[in-house]
């Protein structure tokens, strides 16, 4: 270990303590005066609206759930402090060697952490029975045909005069039976 490099590394860490593991390595850096050896300990989250009995509700979702990703100049000093992190399960490695992260890996996370469009979570899928809540076709009973994320609507196959017809509605109007 050694170079002067600073590259990006994943940590494991015990399942829902990656805000701890982020904060006491953040309190070492500032105690140990490290700010040249480890610069930025990121846990890769994203944006996700999630569709719930006709609400929507903004929700901050773990990508990579367990693991926390951190820039670092690797050495022995500092692989011993983030390897003796309260939390910290250990590096992702390689032949028992910290194995960095290649640059679009990380860019990949990290431009998904930025999207400026929040990815829309819903409780049913294709073929999955529904009932609409709202709107004109409001009591009415069918079958999800079709999910659009990114425009926030589904189309659904409803039964109007006798003949099964496909109808576009907003997540909101529609809710699982």
């Amino acid at each position: 270990m050694g170079n002067n490099q600073k590259e990006w590394f994943v940590v494991h860490t015990y399942s829902g303590h990656e805000e701890r593991v982020k904060k006491n390595l953040e309190q070492r850096m500032k105690v140990m005066d490290l700010g040249d050896e480890i610069l930025e300990v990121v846990i890769p989250t994203e944006e996700e609206i999630e569709v719930r009995g006709g609400e929507r509700r903004n929700v901050t979702k773990k990508i990579l759930p367990g693991y926390v990703l951190i820039r670092m100049k690797m050495t022995d000093q500092t692989w011993t402090i983030v390897r003796n992190t309260p939390g910290v399960t250990g590096f992702i490695s390689g032949e028992g060697k910290p194995v960095p992260l290649h640059e679009e890996e990380v860019s990949q996370v990290l431009k998904q952490m930025t999207a400026e469009v929040p990815r829309v979570k819903v409780g049913f899928r294709k073929g999955q029975s529904i009932r609409v809540i709202d709107g004109p076709f409001i009591d009415f009973v069918g079958v999800v045909d079709d999910i659009s994320m990114t425009k926030g609507k589904v189309k659904v196959l409803l039964s109007l005069f006798g003949r099964e017809t496909s109808v576009e509605l907003d997540l909101l109007q529609v809710e699982k039976l």
